[in-house]
């Protein structure tokens, strides 16, 4: 008898299955989960983003003397509320904030689908929230790559000058190691970026850095569910550089592993490990990085976050 195909699996459960990303505005969150959307559809994956949750406008905020990093801007207790009841499959009437404006739209009305992921600064702020996700991640890069993301994403896509981004990004410094940088402990993946070590001008012209895959030791695992990989394709049919790295650390008496990847990989080594979840799960096709000869070392991290979410979201199903 074959194998069920992993997405109808998850389309006839009742359960919701939820992906927390924290990190700092315009750290990459979006591209980290953007796998999962691939994957799994529209039609199974929804996102809120925890922007929408703002309890001041940019008026308010400057009146206060406050960023948007700072707890007091934002309805926590109003975000909890609806994360308990979207894990029970009830709607929600969700804020909606306007980054052009800086003000807040009318409400609407929320359904969560059998995927949920939570982006934003504070998702893992509290214990009820952490409580509520099934999977978390933080996102990490390195100053000067996220300033350099943030000045090129507010002023190019959120309408606003580069002075008044970088007075932003002055302002919210330190509330962003005093609310945001301590979510770390809490998260089972850290992803950090920085500069690849062949050239500060490929992160900028080709979107290449050094990422680190930060994990915990899986608590659960599953019989022959395994990702493989292809060392043949890694040395053999790569032409650009490239570097693999595995060492062990802890992070705040918590042992995680981690993986440094730098540089671009062929994109066959993305192939055997796109077929080898499709393999397991049974969805086809995957195909994140279609017709790409080479890919990133953000875009193989991707895709190892992807396999590892499929993996808890697959043991779940295995204990019901």
């Amino acid at each position: 008898m074959p194998h069920p195909n992993f997405k109808d699996t998850i389309a006839a459960s009742p359960y919701i299955f939820t992906l927390g990303v924290a990190g700092d505005s315009g750290s990459g969150k979006t591209t980290f989960t953007q796998g999962v959307r691939n994957i799994f559809g529209n039609d199974l994956v929804s996102t809120i983003t925890l922007d929408d949750y703002h309890s001041l406008d940019r008026d308010g905020r400057r009146e206060q003397g406050i960023t948007a990093l700072n707890p007091k801007a934002n309805r926590i207790e109003r975000l909890e509320h609806d994360l308990i009841s979207l894990r029970r499959g009830v709607p929600v009437e969700k804020p909606s904030y306007n980054h052009t404006s800086g003000k807040f739209d009318p409400p609407v009305i929320f359904r969560p689908k059998k995927i949920l992921i939570l982006e934003g600064l504070h998702t893992l702020f509290t214990p009820t929230l952490r409580k509520y996700l099934d999977f978390t991640l933080f996102v990490d890069p390195e100053k000067l790559v996220k300033y350099d993301w943030k000045i090129q994403r507010d002023v190019n896509m959120r309408g606003y000058s580069r002075d008044a981004v970088l007075k932003e990004i002055a302002e919210r410094e330190p509330e962003y190691e005093r609310y945001i940088a301590p979510q770390k402990e809490y998260a089972d993946a850290v992803i950090g970026i920085d500069y690849s070590r062949y050239g500060q001008q490929l992160g900028k012209e080709q979107n290449v850095y050094k990422v680190t895959l930060s994990q915990n030791r899986m608590k659960q695992s599953i019989e022959n569910i395994d990702l493989s990989l292809d060392l043949y394709s890694i040395l053999s049919l790569s032409e650009r550089n490239f570097s693999l790295e595995f060492v062990t650390s802890e992070q705040n008496g918590h042992k995680m592993g981690e993986l440094i990847i730098d540089g671009e990989l062929s994109g066959h080594v993305v192939k055997k490990l796109e077929h080898s979840i499709e393999e397991q799960t049974r969805v086809h096709p995957i195909s994140i990085f279609k017709d790409r000869s080479y890919v990133t070392a953000g875009d193989l991290v991707q895709l190892i976050l992807c396999w590892r979410i499929i993996h808890r979201r697959i043991f779940m199903e295995t204990c019901r």
